[in-house]
């Protein structure tokens, strides 16, 4: 098949995303690492595509879980870090296979010391300061990881928090950070060693870059989405989501459109059916909230509930609209765009879940 004959496809744009990765490491400086988050398939990018787009550009990458972790391995050799827990059945194949587990309990680490052959498992310590979601108590953490780093066959490569509230609450972020610096230096004078420390994500490296740590996580900001609205305008999207006119018809007034009826045409109308739905990840939350597509170049409102397969808009205002033709759901076209945001924002959710829940369907086109 050729982009042609899609139904409905994402055109990743290469160069969009080592933009970004410039961005960031204009940054962070030269002295820290480039950790590339690429989970939940690159947040519905493609993770071989991205991976391999951004392989000059980062020193490791990131996955949440050991599934993710082979298949990345498959396209590159970087250092891989499963950020998400793993389970016991997992750790044996994480040793063997030379990922870097995150640990949360003592337990964890002494299951990776047993499961380590001949080299040892080098792990990430994880510290809770207030995601509550992962990680070792902030109060215990400087007990547990004397006792984690003196296991046989265990090799600290970092120490790592989570920030929960870095695009929201400046004020306890600001603090947390100082809490988890002063942790860290606690640590290393107690036990010294060569391990880094990582605790920025996108929000955070836009908002919070000094001190940077010595690994920085990049995540929904390398696909050209910032968490901070004010730092859009310096990032490039990488995703223009695509599907087709399929069909075209002139409508009655007084037609309902779509389950429920929830659209009745108030004038004669021409409407055009797109080959794409809910089903290839565009979210039936959208439905009857003043959503849009963009058919050459021009905004057509989207009518009526969004179905598994298929939804409708108001072509009534473009000239010679035809059978094929390509539509935008997210990304530019021509001066008009449809940004991840404006999506979000309608559907009531966040831009990592609009990105993420793009369908296995939808064919990922890098350009």
């Amino acid at each position: 098949m050729t982009k042609e004959t899609y139904r409905c496809w994402a055109e990743i744009d290469r160069s969009a995303l080592r933009h970004n990765a410039r961005l960031v490491r204009e940054r962070i400086g030269s002295a820290a690492q480039l950790l590339a988050v690429v989970k939940a398939d690159a947040y519905g990018h493609g993770l071989a595509g991205v991976a391999e787009a951004l392989a000059k550009d980062a020193q490791l990458f990131g996955v949440a879980n050991l599934e993710e972790a082979i298949q990345l391995r498959a396209a590159l050799l970087h250092p891989i870090i499963i950020l998400g827990p793993s389970i016991p059945e997992e750790r044996s194949t994480i040793a063997e296979r030379g990922f870097i587990p995150t640990i949360s309990t003592f337990e964890e680490a002494q299951e990776f010391s047993l499961a380590a052959k001949d080299a040892a498992t080098s792990i990430n310590f994880k510290i809770d300061t207030g995601m509550g979601r992962m990680g070792v108590p902030e109060g215990n953490a400087r007990s547990l990881f004397k006792k984690v780093s003196a296991l046989p066959k265990i090799k600290i490569h970092s120490i790592s928090t989570h920030l929960p509230a870095s695009n929201e609450d400046a004020e306890y972020t600001r603090n947390e950070l100082a809490r988890f610096g002063k942790l860290v230096r606690q640590i290393r004078a107690e036990i010294p060693g060569d391990y880094k420390a990582h605790v920025l994500q996108s929000a955070g490296l836009l908002a919070f870059a000094d001190p940077t740590f010595d690994i920085v996580r990049a995540g929904i900001i390398l696909y050209g989405i910032s968490p901070l609205l004010e730092f859009q305008k310096i990032l490039r999207p990488v995703m223009t989501w695509k599907t087709r006119i399929g069909l075209v018809r002139d409508m009655p007034k007084g037609s309902s459109i779509s389950y429920g009826r929830t659209f009745i045409t108030p004038s004669k109308m021409r409407i055009a059916t797109l080959t794409a739905g809910y089903a290839d990840g565009y979210p039936r939350h959208l439905s009857n909230r003043d959503a849009a597509a963009l058919v050459r170049g021009q905004r057509c409102a989207l009518l009526g509930r969004v179905t598994m397969d298929l939804m409708m808009i108001d072509v009534s205002k473009i000239d010679n609209v035809q059978v094929g033709d390509e539509v935008v759901l997210m990304g530019k076209q021509g001066e008009q765009e449809i940004p991840c945001a404006e999506l979000a924002e309608r559907a009531g959710t966040i831009t990592w879940e609009i990105t993420t829940r793009v369908g296995s369907r939808v064919r990922r086109v890098y350009v």
